[in-house]
């Protein structure tokens, strides 16, 4: 898979759509498990593929506290992310039998399904209005599920798709990589926790199967490209209690490391193995590259996850275009 490590994407300052684009609203493809080879071999994928590895160099070997370019396109996206933040405070848990899928975050998304398209509003120009509709299903889809109150790498790759989408049509730029990982996602993490935990919210599917914890893959990719040639901390230190307090404010993988710590008891090993294995790998850069290739094994290439994913005119279901 190396050489898929190495494409890159479109530049995306280059690739701002004609004001003729015809918008459309994004819907689902994948049916059924042969629809697969459709979704690897279209444009949304290599598309999508390519921004995560864009954003994982782009982070590589530099902390959260690193002195980085914040645009008025990635200031616009935090309110946005605040106001969701605001929501859940104006919406409390309600008292109910089952512990956990508290009802209330159906009243939560609600309000957001209802103002999606305002919210997006505020971040994309007027000129580009026209793909607010389009773009507004990624943030929708990128909170969890309404119905089965869980919430997944699925959902995770929704978020991931809505940055992408307004790269694509140039409300962020190509000097906004670090500012979309360490501001924009990073916010956007801290958010989905706390949905998490105000709500009690399910994984999605079969008990976080398809991630490296319950709920969450990317920050695990890009925070370990950031620890990449650290002069001291070592992939076996993240399951060192002192090394992650310390360190955590600086590196999103230790942030997630320490927020499992948190929400789980008993031995690391048990609870979260496959990160216990990971913390054996000798190198960061040997982890990165891991984590991408079980990013694609494991989320992009797994039916449960990708049936859910909708296509528009901005990640298109239609083959790679060869230039």
């Amino acid at each position: 898979m190396a050489e898929g490590e190495r494409q890159s994407p479109p530049d995306s300052s280059e690739d701002i759509p004609p004001a003729t684009q015809n918008f459309i609203i994004p819907k689902k493809e994948i049916h059924t498990v042969p629809d697969m080879g459709k979704w690897k071999r279209s444009q949304a994928y290599a598309d999508y593929i390519g921004f995560i590895l864009t954003l994982n160099e782009g982070v590589k070997g530099k902390k959260l506290t690193f002195e980085y370019k914040v645009s008025e396109a990635i200031e616009k996206l935090v309110a946005l992310l605040n106001t969701l933040d605001r929501w859940i405070d104006e919406t409390p848990p309600v008292d109910q039998p089952s512990r956990f899928g508290n009802k209330a975050y159906r009243t939560w998304y609600g309000k957001l399904d209802e103002e999606a398209e305002n919210l997006v509003a505020t971040v994309v120009p007027t000129h580009l209005a026209a793909a607010v509709p389009e773009v507004a299903v990624y943030l929708k889809e990128s909170v969890g599920n309404s119905t089965r109150i869980d919430y997944g790498t699925g959902h995770e790759a929704a978020f991931a798709a809505f940055l992408c989408c307004l790269c694509k049509i140039g409300v962020l730029r190509v000097d906004d990589q670090i500012a979309i990982v360490f501001k924009v996602f990073n916010r956007y993490l801290e958010v989905m926790r706390k949905l998490q935990k105000t709500y009690r919210m399910e994984p999605a599917g079969s008990q976080g199967v398809w991630g490296l914890d319950d709920f969450q893959f990317l920050p695990f990719i890009w925070g370990s490209s950031q620890l990449i040639d650290h002069p001291y901390l070592e992939p076996r230190h993240f399951v060192d209690e002192k090394a992650v307090n310390e360190n955590h404010k600086d590196y999103m993988f230790l942030e997630c490391i320490l927020f499992i710590t948190e929400m789980k008891t008993g031995p690391f090993a048990e609870h979260s193995n496959q990160l216990w294995n990971i913390s054996a790998v000798p190198s960061w850069s040997k982890v990165n590259q891991g984590l991408i290739r079980m990013y694609k094994a494991e989320c992009l290439e797994k039916f449960p996850v990708i049936q859910h994913f909708k296509f528009g005119s901005l990640l298109p279901i239609h083959p790679v275009t060869s230039c």
